[in-house]
């Protein structure tokens, strides 16, 4: 992680004897240094880090994101009356900047002449006119009697044969052939799957 903001400020005091300090750090030049906030961002700066992380995916996106949120709370330092609430603050401060930054994103429309849609399926195989067959087949064998929507169900979804049908129903393999035949006969006559087809 990058050192945060005035984090030297502190360190700076013993090398201020020998070398004169930055003009913008100078009494009188119009900014002051505050020990206070260089202790709090070196005690604070692993929390203030994972709340920043916590708004952004990108690693360095969240440093820069704590900077620019410690910056501003260094120009208000004189401001904050409660030392015990700078966490808020600066929570307050990264949730702002990365609503800025948010709104300030740019989204990129293309125009284009005609809308992409799905390239249609060879052999003319609507797959809406394919759901909406399925759909009145399943409301057909709803209505068929108990016995012969289970041989159907078996016979042509589960794609068992006669036998097996017979097998698992306890039926003999004619009374399928027979029960399937009448099914099928029904199917043929309903007006709903008349309309799809």
């Amino acid at each position: 992680m990058t050192t945060p903001v005035c984090t030297s400020a502190s360190d700076a005091a013993p090398a201020a004897r020998q070398t004169p300090p930055h003009p913008r750090l100078r009494p009188g030049g119009g900014t002051s240094v505050y020990p206070s906030f260089s202790s709090y961002v070196r005690d604070r700066q692993s929390v203030l880090l994972r709340a920043a992380r916590s708004l952004t995916a990108n690693p360095n996106d969240a440093e820069d994101l704590l900077q620019t949120a410690l910056t501003k709370t260094y120009v208000a330092w004189e401001r904050i009356e409660d030392h015990r609430a700078l966490d808020g603050y600066v929570r307050r401060a990264l949730l702002n900047t990365r609503t800025s930054q948010w709104r300030k994103r740019k989204v990129d429309e293309f125009v284009c002449d005609e809308l992409p849609e799905p390239e249609p399926v060879p052999g003319g195989d609507d797959p809406a006119e394919r759901q909406a067959l399925h759909d009145a087949m399943w409301r057909a064998i709803t209505k068929l009697p108990a016995r012969q929507r289970a041989m159907v169900v078996l016979r042509y979804y589960e794609d068992l044969s006669e036998a097996q049908t017979a097998e698992v129903l306890g039926v003999s393999v004619g009374t399928v052939k027979s029960a399937v035949s009448r099914a099928l006969g029904k199917l043929r006559e309903d007006p709903e799957l008349g309309l799809v087809r």
